[in-house]
């Protein structure tokens, strides 16, 4: 899919790993709409609804909004767990299905294409550590519903691949202390820092480009798999 000309919606657009990818794509040519706190709330139908329905047209939904969360499984909050799972995982999916439901009522362009929908899960699917039980789940539901998700739209001629970020820095680990900041980098292969809002980007930025990448979850995450702790 070409970029230029394009309308894009981006969740969590503000900072991190969205504010580095809307500005990439407006840097190509792109009209992007930024979905995200106070104005959009992605747990909530009806302001993602109005949302994307304002877009004139879409071709492409990059879904970074999320929250962290951790603590030890004994004496977890509840409310923390819900709230988690409710913004990585059910937000996500409330965005993407009502994107999907407007990206399905355009002509597809000469490769067939209607649109391409970009998620973000974490190597925390795969190795979460110690108190990352509820952002592990939430972000291993969203890996886990790629492929299926895929399997869905491929007849509405829509895309769909989720990123898998390592460590990254952004806000969300402002306030990380940091000896565990250390501890993360040093687990970190090559190359030995954490990843950065730019790298991640410029994957979303192929993802839309490369037609025949679908139903995939790419690690980001320089070959980091989390020790316990």
């Amino acid at each position: 899919m070409r970029i230029a000309g394009k309308t894009f919606v981006v969740t969590g657009g503000r900072s991190g790993l969205g504010e580095a990818t809307a500005a990439l794509l407006e840097q190509e040519g792109a009209t992007v709409v930024v979905a995200d706190l106070p104005e959009t709330d992605v747990t909530d139908e009806a302001a993602v609804r109005a949302l994307v329905g304002s877009c004139d047209e879409l071709h492409g939904v990059v879904n970074c909004a999320g929250i962290g969360g951790g603590a030890r499984v004994i004496g977890f909050p509840l409310d923390r767990v819900r709230r988690v799972v409710e913004v990585n995982l059910i937000g996500t999916f409330t965005v993407l299905s009502v994107a999907a439901e407007k990206m399905a009522g355009h002509e597809p362009d000469e490769e067939g294409t209607r649109g391409v929908i970009v998620n973000t899960a974490s190597n925390a699917a795969y190795d979460g550590q110690i108190g990352q039980a509820a952002y592990s789940a939430s972000k291993a539901g969203v890996a886990g519903m790629t492929l299926p998700v895929a399997r869905d739209l491929a007849s509405k001629g829509i895309r769909v691949v989720t990123i898998a970020p390592g460590p990254s820095d952004t806000p969300m680990l402002g306030p990380m202390r940091e000896d565990i900041r250390e501890s993360l980098t040093s687990q970190i292969p090559f190359p030995k820092r954490l990843g950065r809002a730019t790298e991640f980007a410029a994957l979303v930025k192929h993802i839309v480009e490369n037609e025949y990448l679908n139903g995939e979850v790419i690690r980001l995450d320089g070959a980091l798999r989390m020790a316990p702790r």
